[in-house]
């Protein structure tokens, strides 16, 4: 696959373009300093990053939408230049909520639409003023909706002009199917944001998706933090790998350039998060795209496969759509 830093968007099945890198926004509103993410987006812009990976549950998409405005005001770049996806969070699943949430992120944003919107999760939460609702208990509160109809409204939405495509994210193979044979479909999802990395490859997912047009965008692409709240730990740090740091040796890169250019090559879309304009810089320019690996280094990496998730989500393992009990 012949990508260059200025030109790697590849097609989706509606037609639109999605760029193969793009620049997480996630940052725990715990411990990120305010203006954080509005000045990385801006740095990442600069450097060259169109796809932008963004969600109202991220309690920052009114710094990313400022951020993007402002690179549009001072010329760097035109909307259309930029790709940006937001995301339907698990309290809005009721049909009558999705087009009010897809609003409210583009108020947040301050745009008059988003290039992908995408179910964050097929699990539903009780709707509420609450993102992450909970009894006096502590126990979570779930909600049963029917994805199906969730997706109608979410086709409503496109049909709209709100969103340009409509995608998934954790979605397993037999969730995607009831997408795509649901009766009277409109617009199939064009693509899949699951984890995906050396350590945890996706091959059946990824063949699954392939052969139904599906892109997979691949999170926490150079694993991920070292969260112990949501994070499997037990899992060593991949980037600490031999295999990855001694191809990276031989090309002069470092074994995150390694990780993000095994999925490239793949075809797979890579969203790496950082907030440091030293790696921003490091995961794009010249990082990636000024090299390619050879079969024998790709099947290699391939081999590191440990089918290992970093991020399990086991405090919701009992929802009736957790989707990580099936093998795929």
């Amino acid at each position: 696959m012949n990508v260059t830093a200025k030109d790697h968007s590849i097609p989706l099945s509606d037609g639109n373009r999605i760029p193969l890198v793009g620049l997480g926004t996630y940052g725990d509103p715990r411990t990120t300093s305010k203006g954080t993410a509005a000045e990385s987006v801006k740095l990442a812009i600069d450097v060259g990053y169109r796809h932008f990976d963004g969600a109202l549950v991220y309690y920052n998409e009114h710094e990313v939408g400022q951020a993007i405005r402002e690179k549009i005001a001072d010329g760097t770049v035109k909307r259309e230049d930029i790709f940006y996806c937001g995301k339907l969070w698990n309290t809005f699943h009721p049909p009558e909520l999705v087009r009010p949430a897809l609003e409210r992120t583009l108020k947040t944003l301050q745009l008059d639409y988003v290039d992908l919107y995408i179910v964050e999760l097929p699990m539903a939460f009780k709707p509420g003023d609450a993102f992450y609702p909970k009894d006096e208990n502590g126990k979570w509160l779930y909600h049963k909706t029917d994805l199906l109809a969730t997706w109608e409204a979410l086709e409503a939405c496109k049909d709209a002009g709100l969103t340009k495509s409509l995608g998934v994210s954790n979605f397993n193979r037999r969730q995607l199917e009831l997408i795509l044979n649901k009766p009277g479909l409109k617009h199939k999802p064009v693509s899949n944001q699951v984890e995906c990395h050396p350590y945890f490859t996706q091959p059946k997912l990824l063949e699954y998706c392939r052969q139904n047009d599906i892109v997979i965008v691949g999170y926490s692409p150079l694993g991920t933090s070292r969260d112990a709240s949501w994070v499997n730990l037990k899992c060593p740090p991949m980037l600490a790998d031999e295999v990855l740091v001694s191809i990276g040796k031989k090309y002069n890169k470092n074994s995150a350039q390694v990780a993000l250019r095994f999925n490239v090559q793949r075809g797979v879309v890579v969203i790496p998060k950082s907030f440091s304009p030293q790696r921003i810089k490091d995961n794009f320019q010249v990082g990636i795209f000024d090299f390619s690996l050879t079969e024998e280094e790709m099947k290699a990496i391939e081999g590191l496969n440990k089918n290992v998730r970093f991020v399990e989500l086991l405090m919701w393992s009992d929802h009736p759509e957790y989707p990580f009990h099936d093998e795929y």
